[in-house]
């Protein structure tokens, strides 16, 4: 390694103590001049924003600095038990603006930027959205950090530096185009490289045995090709209490940088191949794996991210307590988040074996006693599986050990239940075929020692059907974590006009305790207050109408309904249903049924995947449904729709507060938890929705009266996919056939003819697995049960106020407090107060 590490034996270099930094409006101003003049040589002539950007991250970091390095000895002198979450995806968002909320300096910095002539919301959309995931997942695990920090728990994250994001999506002619996200194009001042701790991660080769010095049968991997892990810290402030904590992200670089023979020979290409082989494996989130490349690459991507992280750890624990080992699962934990990073229990007997010379019981001891993992997904098909062939290639000695683990686990089945072969077959880590391949899943579940689902129905169901024979085996292992969101971003940041109002009516300890919302409910008879409720929304929705408008083109009038569905396009979520009521309106328009009307403005935005063909063709119809209706005179302002194109955490902070109705309509049985019905309820939004993931829970809080419910349960799914027969449903449906028949008529693609003959076909299949004909008039009926509601406003300020007080329970505070009281056992460590005016 080229970096010397500080070890333990070696002191560190003595510094003098400095007073902490101030975070008065003269300090911070005093610094952002002193960046923008001296680091970033500019003068006050420039007129670049990004400069004084720049400035002003530096001058925040600067503050997090200080509070990090306190949070880090905290952990090293109290030697305490800590948990690392590794997760594939970390949906980070961008960083100023939660930074200044939570050292509590956010009306400061604005009145000291105004001073010197800067406007903050100016200076904040120049960041870019740290594009490290995708959907839900990546943004629960950005709020789970958050909640540690401000719990002050010693709880560190895991993920991968992708130098470019999931894609930047545009839209044209209403499909959907990736461009490469490239959010790093900037500098970014919110990671500090710290290549002293690289970590090297070997594939390919091959495994040797040998025996040690004991006549012990050893194992070593050899003759592989490497690549060095390059850690990125990225510091997650906990709220107004001096905790910083970490998110290590791992970057991929080349053992050498180029072969300076083949340079010299004229191989320009071949002279940096080593470089680009492994700097792919961090180049990009979710590469296309319908290649086999692609398959290839994903697999590098998690197992380089498991065993770097992994390495990380027992180097830390090597510079602490030495090489002993046996306090090794006393003091540490490991979260996986859902089954991307599951290849680390094979890693962890790897290391613990190969590298720390233990037999197999003890390493699998520690192993079963420090891993747990969170299964986030219903559908089958979303379990990761590896071709073993593809294994073999990759990780050799990795497929050894997963095959001495499904061996030795195969036994136990057997002893438990004799002779049911059946359910060996079912249950074994390799699942038989013509190309046989390892259940990533039963790896986690084996290897863990805790199972974790993320809603109570999603719990259920993992229990009673994909994870129903684990269940059985150990049912000690399984518990539910309902998901959560953190209220500092998605209420105290995003919404800050209501967050005033509140902490005016109740005070702010909502902020930390959520569930101190619960108090608003003494309010929501007080005129005055349902007054200044509407007016907040209100200014909220001319925000959002205005962000439409630059974004899609699109006039939303802020009087009407904003209906809206953001979240990753797919067929289980039911974007579709949402376009075949939208078309139902539009039919009512267009027939003159349109007494007692609610105007509406109809939001959908999300991605698809760039390999998923369906849900690209669903954005395909979203858009040329909008397009007719929003060119069609006699619509005119009751009914508008929109296509919000690169759906993003930064859009979201704009979206959550303006809108009225949350869209959450997928088929009940297939949404794991959901956490942007979370969101929107916080911020007083009124849910339509299935009994389907955390709606349950939502409902249960809220108040049947209070919730817009619609759609086949769960069970009834399941029975109705046995005798299914959309076509009839449709030909007794008037609505819906007059639905269908716009669509078969080519009304919205008079000019492409057939191009939605596959959803034509899908909605009208018998083997519909999404069931959009079965819930479409229940879905009608609970919309016109919406609009009714809408248009008596005080009512529905009463049911918006009522949703904000009912949301205490979904804070990741609550969460994270559940996973540490059940799995982590961690205790909160605070750091060390900062030193002010050279006096501790």
């Amino acid at each position: 390694m080229p970096y010397k590490r500080f070890e333990k034996s070696t002191p560190s270099p003595k510094l003098t103590k400095t007073p902490a930094l101030g975070l008065d409006a003269d300090n911070l101003s005093e610094d952002l001049r002193h960046y923008y003049t001296h680091h970033l040589g500019r003068y006050r002539e420039c007129r670049l924003v990004r400069y004084a950007y720049d400035a002003l991250a530096m001058t925040i970091r600067d503050r997090l600095m200080e509070r990090w390095k306190k949070t880090r000895d905290a952990y090293v002198e109290t030697e305490c038990r800590q948990a690392y979450y590794i997760s594939l995806e970390f949906l980070m968002g961008r960083s100023l603006g939660n930074s200044m909320l939570n050292l509590g300096i956010q009306g400061t910095t604005e009145q000291m930027l105004y001073d010197l002539g800067l406007d903050l919301e100016e200076l904040a959309e120049v960041e870019q959205d740290a594009g490290l995931g995708n959907g839900g997942l990546g943004r629960l695990a950005a709020c789970f950090l958050d909640s540690c920090a401000t719990l002050q728990l010693p709880v560190r994250g895991y993920g991968i530096r992708y130098e470019y994001g999931m894609f930047r999506q545009l839209i044209k002619n209403g499909c959907q185009v990736e461009e490469p996200d490239h959010w790093l194009r900037w500098e970014n001042h919110w990671e500090i490289a710290r290549p002293e701790y690289q970590q090297r991660v070997s594939f390919g080769g091959r495994t040797e045995y040998f025996k040690d010095q004991y006549g012990e049968l050893r194992a070593r991997w050899v003759d592989t090709w490497d690549v060095v892990a390059v850690p990125h810290d990225i510091p997650i402030p906990g709220y107004k209490n001096n905790t910083v904590n970490t998110l290590r992200l791992w970057r991929a670089q080349a053992t050498d940088e180029f072969n300076l023979e083949e340079f010299n020979a004229g191989d320009y290409a071949e002279s940096v191949a080593t470089k680009m082989d492994a700097e792919k494996i961090t180049m990009v989130l979710y590469p296309n794996d319908s290649s086999e490349n692609g398959k290839e690459l994903r697999l590098q991507q998690q197992y380089f991210l498991a065993s770097a992280s992994l390495q990380d750890v027992f180097d830390q624990w090597d510079n602490t307590f030495g090489e002993d080992l046996s306090l090794f699962a006393a003091k540490n934990c490991f979260q996986l988040n859902d089954t991307h990073p599951s290849v680390a229990v094979a890693e962890m007997m790897r290391l613990l074996m190969d590298e720390h010379d233990l037999a197999w019981d003890e390493a699998w001891q520690i192993t079963t006693r420090t891993m747990s993992y969170t299964n986030h997904t219903l559908l089958p098909e979303a379990l990761e599986r590896w071709p073993v062939h593809l294994f073999k290639k990759l990780l050799p000695r990795l497929l050894d050990i997963i095959y001495e683990i499904n061996g030795r686990f195969l036994k136990e089945v057997a002893a438990r239940w004799p002779g049911d072969i059946e359910r060996q077959r079912r249950m074994s880590l390799i699942e038989e075929g013509p190309v046989p391949q390892i259940r990533m899943a039963y790896l986690a579940i084996v290897g863990s020692y805790s199972v974790n689902g993320v809603a109570e129905l999603h719990s259920k169901l993992l229990q009673q059907g994909l994870f129903k024979d684990f269940y059985e085996m150990w049912p000690e292992k399984f518990n539910n974590k309902t998901n959560g969101v953190t209220q500092r971003r998605w209420m105290a940041h995003c919404n800050p006009e209501l967050s005033k109002l509140i902490t005016r009516t109740i005070g702010e300890g909502w902020v930390t305790h959520l569930d101190e919302l619960a108090r608003l409910r003494d309010s929501v008879e007080d005129a005055d207050f349902r007054k200044e409720w509407r007016q907040v929304k209100q200014a909220n929705k001319e925000r959002l109408a205005d962000l439409v408008l630059r974004e899609t083109g699109v006039h939303f009038d802020s009087e009407a309904m904003f209906d809206v569905q953001v979240k990753r396009i797919h067929e289980y979520k039911r974007q579709l249903l949402n376009i075949l009521h939208v078309i139902h309106l539009y039919d009512r328009i267009k027939r003159g049924d349109i007494a007692d009307w609610t105007k509406r403005c109809v939001l959908i935005g999300g991605k698809a995947a760039p390999g998923y063909i369906r849900a690209k063709e669903i954005i395909k119809l979203i858009n040329n449904v909008a397009q007719v209706i929003n060119h069609d005179p006699a619509v005119g302002d009751l009914l508008r729709v929109a296509f919000f194109p690169n759906y993003r955490v930064a859009a979201m902070e704009t979206i959550c507060p303006g809108t009225d109705l949350s869209e959450q309509i997928s088929t009940a049985g297939k949404e794991a938890s959901g956490t942007g019905n979370m969101k929107f309820m916080m911020n007083g939004a009124l849910t339509i929705g299935t009994l389907d993931g955390a709606n349950i829970e939502i409902r249960e809080e809220v108040g049947a009266e209070n919730f817009f419910l619609f759609g086949l349960t769960a069970p009834q799914v399941t029975e109705a996919r046995k005798h299914y027969n959309p076509e009839s449903l449709i030909n007794d449906d008037e609505n819906l056939s007059r639905v269908m028949q716009l669509l078969k008529a080519g009304h919205f693609n008079q000019f492409e003819p057939g191009i939605f003959d596959p959803i034509i076909h899908s909605i009208g299949d018998p083997g519909d697995p999404w069931l959009v004909a079965a819930d479409f008039a229940s879905y009608v009926a609970a919309q016109e049960r919406a609009a009714e509601a809408y248009r008596d406003q005080g009512h529905w300020t009463r049911m918006s106020i009522l949703n904000a007080a009912a949301s205490g329970r979904f804070s990741t505070d609550r969460t994270i407090s559940d996973y540490n009281r059940d799995i982590w056992k961690l205790e909160s460590v605070p750091a060390a107060p900062l030193v002010k005016n050279g006096i501790s």
